[in-house]
């Protein structure tokens, strides 16, 4: 398989049973040719270059995975890149404007969110998909709402205290780091 500037391509016998797909993703019409059972996870990171979902447990346990599609928090190893095709899809490279910070990018950052980071997106998209829905979520609220994202480094204390900060912020609060 070989990646070349918008579109993707297969070789060989694989090329015969591809299917194709038209998808955004962050903004940016892509369109390729894939293999019908491809997992949208090795299609963002191996087609598009796009390495901020994680692959962690190829279960959909961990939800290092976690991306937006049409607007909604889905874990990506648990969805076909065909079905996929005509959606609207936001990673982490894509979540904020190039050079700024989401306010839960920030959050993380401030309050220590992050260890060694490998869950971290997948918390952040989880958090952003949360404070859509629910700008003023309790404690008990955000953990619910992390429930499907694993990490192995932290209590999870920070990873509260991150979001909340993102959500006064997000509200207009001024929050002092």
């Amino acid at each position: 398989m070989s990646y070349s500037g918008e579109n993707v391509s297969m070789t060989g016998e694989a090329e015969r049973l591809a299917v194709s797909i038209n998808v955004t993703v962050n903004g940016k019409k892509r369109h390729a040719e894939v293999e019908p059972r491809l997992l949208l996870v090795y299609f963002l990171r191996e087609h598009l270059g796009l390495t901020g979902a994680h692959v962690g447990c190829d279960t959909s346990q961990c939800g290092a995975c976690t991306i937006h599609m049409d607007g909604r928090a889905v874990k990506s190893c648990t969805i076909l890149a065909v079905q996929a095709n005509e959606a609207e899809i936001t990673t982490i490279e894509g979540l904020a404007p190039e050079g700024a910070l989401h306010p839960v990018q920030e959050g993380f950052r401030e309050k220590h969110g992050a260890q060694c980071g490998y869950c971290t997106p997948g918390m952040i998209m989880t958090a952003v998909d949360l404070l859509k829905a629910n700008p003023d979520p309790s404690e008990q609220e955000i953990k619910h709402a992390l429930e499907g994202n694993l990490c192995r480094c932290t209590g999870y204390v920070n990873i509260i205290e991150a979001i909340r900060w993102a959500a006064e912020r997000m509200r207009g609060h001024h929050v002092s780091a």
